[in-house]
């Protein structure tokens, strides 16, 4: 086992690139999470189900927890959670019993609505304590990153 004074062996969790980035998207998510939690009663899972729904349509749960990399089981339980808030509505697909499309009902639309006008405050205001090169550099590398 190596010492802690010996640097040339010693590995730092804190400075590790990964560690960085979960710390760094966890706070930011922290922050940004107050917007749908406090006026929606949302939890983050269900912020992106209706993000989804909101901005590619119609959808199956399938289809959501491909294109969002969210677990399926997460994603039912936010599917019956927006249900309960009447954000949104399921429809056995004609084609296949098995299957229902998701659509987002009026308050869901507005919702979606708000939260996007409320991401967009919150993107400028990061760009305002980054400034606009830097922010835009760091967009670009967790791009490249992803």
């Amino acid at each position: 086992m190596a010492d802690a004074g010996e640097t040339d062996d010693f590995f730092e969790l804190s400075s590790f690139t990964p560690y960085l980035l979960n710390q760094a998207a966890e706070a930011q998510s922290d922050v940004f999470s107050k917007n749908y939690r406090d006026r929606y009663g949302m939890l983050r899972t269900e912020w992106r189900v209706l993000f989804h729904l909101g901005r590619h349509g119609d959808m199956s749960a399938k289809e959501i927890s491909d294109s969002a990399s969210i677990h399926k089981t997460k994603v039912s339980r936010a599917v019956r959670a927006l249900e309960e808030k009447r954000f949104l509505t399921r429809v056995t697909s004609p084609e296949d019993r098995r299957s229902e499309r998701l659509s987002l009902r009026a308050p869901g639309q507005e919702a979606f609505r708000h939260l996007c006008r409320a991401a967009q405050d919150y993107e400028a205001a990061l760009e305002r304590r980054l400034g606009q090169r830097d922010a835009r550099k760091l967009r670009v590398l967790l791009d490249r990153l992803r």
